[in-house]
């Protein structure tokens, strides 16, 4: 082969590669938004969950999770940073006026924050439902945490360690090979939780710009094709965040447990033991799919189950296996009410007053329900009819045994 022809075949080459380029950058960008917003409860995890799996099965370039939230669930919120944290897709967090709490360790799980003008993230404390601060312990699971994720991002640690703990103080810290002096930051102080404001977490690599929108963001880094496709919630996933409120759950398994109990200790089979099955596989369907129930959980509240079947038909009477049972079924109850995360004897208190309020109002839901169906016309007609036919059964054994 000529020089002439090497030279042509290396320009075709190289034409080749420019067009290539050229076609590739024409091609619009899959965008995917995910919006986080309100409270954290355990229904978004499943909704972060999926929209991942759509845009890795769609080929998405980035996934942009909308966040503007004051916090939630501690469980719901390390569930969304595993799920953020195992993805190869690049991720945004747009900070959408505020990522209070455990919007905080969502947002720096992600590869890049974006805040608008005034927006704030911090003040990421472990409270309980009164809002009182959870002991040591829950501290310093939430303070290990948020450090561990922002140093995989490339955030400060010791800021991530400050937006927890309220005891921790510094005046100088390292950002991109610098080391500031820190005389803005209220948080840096002792006794004081780090809340920045937009302007504070760029100055110190928290956040890594700024947009007013989404596509100020996209803007910004360069992509001006693209394709935005949002990811909602989905009936399934709206259903589970009703089932999967505390009171609601506690509901479920007081009327599913009173059901069941029931129906056990009565002849036949009737509407009590139907209705406690389905509040039981509504409550723990739902806490299995969010993992607050647990395989051991459940198999806890089937071996009371069982027991209270053995003693309801193997052995006459209430005795052990009944007691055994009761007990084993309501502490496997009790189980599906506590996050699978270390948390404060308050959490336990709390869960172990919620669970006795809720069996209190479900009996006497039970009792009222019941007094009102048994004053109904259709409740009486169903009396009357089996008080005839047993009252028919009986004049008809009698007859037979006259003649």
């Amino acid at each position: 082969m000529c020089i002439r022809d090497r030279f042509k075949n290396i320009l075709f080459g190289i034409a080749f590669i420019l067009s290539a380029l050229i076609f590739a950058e024409e091609v619009n960008k899959k965008v995917y938004v995910v919006p986080i917003q309100d409270v954290i409860d355990l229904g978004i995890p499943g909704l972060v969950s999926r929209a991942i799996d759509l845009a890795e099965a769609n080929n998405a370039e980035i996934i942009v999770f909308d966040i503007d939230t004051f916090g939630g669930r501690v469980d719901a919120a390390t569930q969304i940073k595993d799920s953020i944290s195992s993805t190869d897709i690049e991720t945004i967090a747009f900070i959408n006026r505020r990522a209070i709490s455990a919007g905080s360790l969502i947002s720096l799980s992600c590869d890049q924050i974006y805040m608008t003008d005034g927006a704030t993230i911090g003040a990421t404390s472990v409270v309980d439902m009164s809002g009182s601060k959870q002991s040591e312990k829950s501290q310093s699971y939430m303070r290990e945490e948020m450090a561990a994720t922002a140093e995989k991002s490339g955030k400060n640690p010791n800021i991530a360690r400050g937006m927890v703990d309220e005891e921790l103080s510094f005046e100088y810290l390292v950002v991109n090979g610098d080391s500031l002096k820190v005389d803005d930051i209220e948080g840096r102080k002792e006794g004081k939780l780090i809340t920045l404001t937009t302007e504070l977490a760029l100055k110190y690599g928290i956040a890594d710009g700024k947009g007013e929108s989404i596509q100020d963001v996209l803007s910004s880094l360069g992509i001006n094709e693209y394709d935005l496709v949002t990811v909602d919630e989905n009936w399934s996933e709206n259903v589970v965040r009703i089932l999967t409120n505390p009171t609601v759950s506690s509901l479920l398994t007081t009327f599913g447990t009173i059901g069941v109990i029931s129906e056990l200790y009565s002849a036949g089979w009737g509407i009590g033991g139907t209705i406690g099955i389905i509040c039981l596989t509504l409550a723990l369907g739902a806490g299995y799919l969010t993992q607050l129930a647990s395989s051991t959980d459940i198999l806890v509240i089937l071996l009371g189950m069982l027991l209270l079947f053995v003693e309801a038909v193997a052995i006459p009477g209430f005795g052990v296996f009944g007691i055994a049972g009761i007990v084993v079924l309501f502490y496997g109850l009790y189980l599906l009410l506590i996050p699978d995360i270390p948390v404060s004897p308050e959490i336990y208190s709390e869960a172990l007053d919620g669970f006795s309020w809720a069996i209190v109002v479900g009996i006497f839901g039970i009792i009222f329900i019941l007094r009102l169906i048994g004053k109904s016309a259709f409740f009486q007609k169903l009396v009357t009819s089996d008080t005839n036919k047993t009252t028919l059964k009986k004049n008809y054994k009698n007859r037979s045994k006259v003649e």
